[in-house]
């Protein structure tokens, strides 16, 4: 079997060529390609909206290839066009949204993906922000370096609160934002948590309370997104939201940039309805130069890195390699994202 492994700086080709040589043995044929993400962002590519490298580059390199595994690699339709042997496309992100879906069904390739994979790595850094932003941590560290001694934060009307007794709202409940309340119960937290998917009985058995969106907002100190970024989701904070929120709130977003309204931020901070934000991902990545936010304060601004620990390049190309061995075994994907392709393949 001849097999793509596109990998990045991050999981590289060779960490993937190495987790399919060990999920398959030897005697099987491993092209390596390097794409220059996360030195050079990710953004659209073809028909795809996050994706590293060209169409061109995965064309040559796909050349008599059946599957293939990658993190940022564009499978758009212009490559499933251009390589009509591909079966099997194994991406080791969250979703496949380097993959063109419909295109991928019409072509008969069956796509796989990696849930899971940072839930770890993301939570941990969550919980960092919460801390960081409740705390002056990162603030104050900074203007420590420009040379400003803020003792002025020990004054009690300038000093943070402790996660013990506060109460904490999480917007989505997945592997990740469980993974979050798990941790903030254990610092004596009151959780909250607004997902229409996730399952009451889970979240109470973990000590949390399922309540609406609007009512997380009116009731909670600090605010962290964990959602998934759909059509339903995009802006889901916007304006309005931000006003239902406690004067001085605190509103950490790791996930994805898009659910939140970037206009009304610097004034809320400016103002003192939020105290303090931490951003991991933007609406725009990187920020402009121009960026609003630069100038507004008690901002936590870090470069999309809530993922990045070397157990989840690791664990990512695991997953991988494992579907891929499920495929050459002839046994069931385990995670299949377009399972409608099964009535297509021959």
């Amino acid at each position: 079997m001849h097999i793509l492994a596109a990998g990045d700086h991050f999981v590289g080709p060779g960490l993937l060529a190495g987790a399919v040589r060990a999920e398959l043995g030897d005697g099987h044929e491993i092209t390596e390609l390097a794409l220059p993400w996360p030195v050079e962002p990710f953004g659209p590519v073809g028909t795809v909206l996050e994706a590293s490298g060209t169409e061109e580059q995965v064309i040559e390199a796909l050349a008599g290839a059946e599957v293939a595994v990658t993190q940022m690699a564009p499978f758009t339709k212009q490559v499933f066009t251009a390589a009509p042997g591909l079966k099997l496309v194994s991406v080791c992100r969250g979703g496949p949204v380097n993959v063109d879906l419909a295109a991928a069904t019409e072509a008969g390739v069956a796509v796989t993906y990696a849930p899971g994979r940072n839930a770890g790595a993301a939570a941990e850094f969550a919980v960092g922000m919460i801390l960081a932003a409740m705390r002056r941590i990162a603030t104050s560290s900074a203007e420590l370096l420009r040379g400003a001694w803020r003792g002025d934060y020990y004054a009690y009307d300038q000093a943070g609160l402790e996660l013990g007794g506060t109460t904490v709202g999480l917007v989505g409940y997945g592997a990740i934002g469980s993974r979050v309340a798990k941790v903030l119960l254990a610092f004596g937290a009151e959780v909250l948590v607004a997902d229409p998917f996730a399952d009451p009985a889970a979240i109470a058995a973990d000590g949390a309370q399922v309540v609406e969106l609007d009512e997380l907002l009116r009731r909670s100190f600090v605010v962290s997104l964990h959602a998934r970024l759909t059509e339903q989701t995009r802006h889901l904070i916007d304006a309005s939201k931000l006003a239902l929120l406690p004067d001085g709130a605190v509103l950490v977003n790791t996930a994805r940039g898009g659910l939140l309204d970037y206009a009304p931020l610097p004034e809320a901070l400016r103002s003192g309805k939020l105290g303090a934000l931490a951003l991991d991902v933007y609406d725009v990545e990187p920020p402009p130069a121009d960026w609003a936010l630069r100038e507004a304060p008690n901002v936590i601004a870090t470069p999309h890195l809530a993922g990045a620990s070397r157990q989840t390049a690791e664990r990512a190309a695991a997953i991988v390699a494992a579907e891929v061995g499920r495929y050459a075994r002839g046994e069931r994907l385990a995670n299949l994202a377009n399972p409608e392709v099964l009535g297509r393949q021959p």
